[in-house]
């Protein structure tokens, strides 16, 4: 039985991509949790893990060569993951490079995008009309690019279900809350339902759900909590 890999998790949507991505490959872990809100990401002994403090992080007490590993920055457990795993990378260098782009396309685009307009519709302390637009804005053609690349894919890079998908649809679940618009992107609205309907991805949204303060994909809390509120 191998060890567990250590996760340092709170459940936002950089975090579930990893705990997605343990259940889908069955690996055994352990999770930390780490209280954004009350500051536990700058608490030294998580520093030495995370430099950046930001969460996820995991530990591999079983890494390259049988030593212990540890490593931040979600895009990078994912590879690292998927290496471990021989799974969700693509069989040949060319699926491995669709992958890769469209997990950077995730991390460079997708995730600070959303965060922002996440922040500046929600939680900045005075409106900024133009910085809501300006982000909402981004936040759509992303999705228009995400929806044409859905076309005829039933994935992100394909047939085949990878990290890359792990990656995005996190942040792409939170439409709602992002104030974007499904009407126009048929695509984009079908594979998020088929990404959800995966048990891996229900059981990795589910780690400490409870702990999650703004609900606002309303049709991911309905399956978990079964109700909206």
């Amino acid at each position: 039985m191998p060890e567990p890999i250590q996760l340092y998790y709170w459940p936002t949507p950089n975090g579930w991509k990893v705990s997605i991505a343990l259940h889908e490959m069955g690996l055994p872990h352990e999770t930390t949790l780490i209280n954004i809100g009350k500051g536990d990401q700058f608490a030294p002994d998580f520093l030495t893990i995370s430099p950046n403090n930001r969460m996820p992080a995991i530990v591999d007490p079983e890494g390259p060569d049988g030593a212990p590993v540890s490593l931040f920055e979600s895009g990078a457990i994912l590879q690292y993951l998927a290496r471990k795993t021989g799974r969700f990378y693509g069989e040949t260098e060319r699926a491995r490079l669709r992958t890769d782009q469209w997990l950077m396309w995730q991390m460079g685009g997708v995730g600070p995008m959303a965060g922002q307009c996440h922040h500046f519709l929600k939680y900045a302390p005075d409106p900024l009309p133009y910085a809501q637009t300006r982000y909402r804005d981004e936040v759509a053609r992303l999705y228009g690019v995400l929806d044409r690349q859905l076309d005829g894919n039933e994935f992100v890079t394909g047939p085949e279900y990878t990290i890359a998908d792990m990656a995005i649809w996190p942040w792409a679940s939170l439409w709602e809350g992002q104030q974007q618009t499904l009407d126009d992107k048929p695509n984009l609205a079908r594979w998020l339902r088929t990404v959800w309907d995966r048990p891996a991805t229900r059981a990795g949204r589910a780690l400490h759900a409870d702990l999650r303060g703004d609900r606002s994909d309303t049709w991911v809390q309905a399956d978990l909590f079964g109700s909206t509120a």
